[in-house]
């Protein structure tokens, strides 16, 4: 018996319509998702306490020292050395995230675009601590020291102004 255009419609409609409730919808825009962060660490502390650390350690592992001793290269030596600063290129990546965080967030205009800024420059660092490219990760580094600048004078400009050298 041969099937009937309603039977087909009918079916396609039923198929569709029971496909569809396999899938929620995504949600409009991040202010939808009704999730609850612990904020608790201020921007303070969350700077001092987790981005700090590991952007020193990422100044401090790429590029090169001459003076009165020498010239000696900062970059890590080992796999285990790259993978360490790899490690702490991540936390600056989730950093920016966590400054994203309604209820850390300044506003959602150059604020947003600063914490952005943080963790494109972590990953440009991961990316090139993966491939043990010491050109790649100082300027990673570069990057990551602009985005810091950029939204310390825009900020923080009491922070800024202690890293200030031009005063000397």
């Amino acid at each position: 018996m041969p099937i009937s255009r309603i039977s087909l419609t009918l079916l396609s409609f039923l198929l569709i319509t029971t496909l569809s409730a396999c899938y929620a919808p995504e949600p409009e825009s991040a202010t939808e998702v009704n999730a609850n962060y612990n904020v608790e660490l201020d921007i303070a502390q969350l700077m001092s306490l987790v981005l700090e650390p590991a952007s020193d350690t990422l100044w401090e592992s790429g590029g090169w020292v001459l003076d009165a001793y020498g010239y000696e290269e900062l970059y890590p030596t080992t796999d285990d050395g790259w993978g360490f600063v790899r490690a702490q290129a991540a936390i600056v990546v989730e950093t920016g995230n966590m400054l994203a965080l309604p209820g850390r967030a300044e506003d959602e205009d150059a604020w947003m675009i600063y914490s952005e800024g943080l963790s494109e420059a972590g990953i440009m660092a991961m990316e090139a601590a993966e491939a043990q490219d010491k050109e790649a990760f100082f300027q990673a580094g570069g990057q990551l020291y602009s985005v810091c600048t950029a939204c310390h004078q825009s900020y923080s400009p009491d922070v800024a102004s202690r890293f200030d050298n031009s005063a000397d």
